[in-house]
């Protein structure tokens, strides 16, 4: 049985915890297209940040 070692204090706790009351996740817009998507990710067509770097669906 897995026991804890030491005590995670109210900081590190309410750091663990930051993630778990996010509403949505942040979107973007790419330029080129128009489209919408999470940032830091591609877009369904396969542009990242005004370049093509995959080819979609749509390619």
């Amino acid at each position: 049985m897995a026991v804890q070692q030491n005590k995670k204090s109210p900081s590190k706790r309410g750091m663990h915890r930051a993630h778990d009351f996010l509403n949505a996740p942040p979107l973007a817009v790419e330029p080129v297209t128009g489209e919408t998507h999470r940032r830091h990710h591609i877009s369904p067509t396969g542009f990242y940040r005004g370049k093509q770097v995959l080819k979609g669906k749509d390619a």
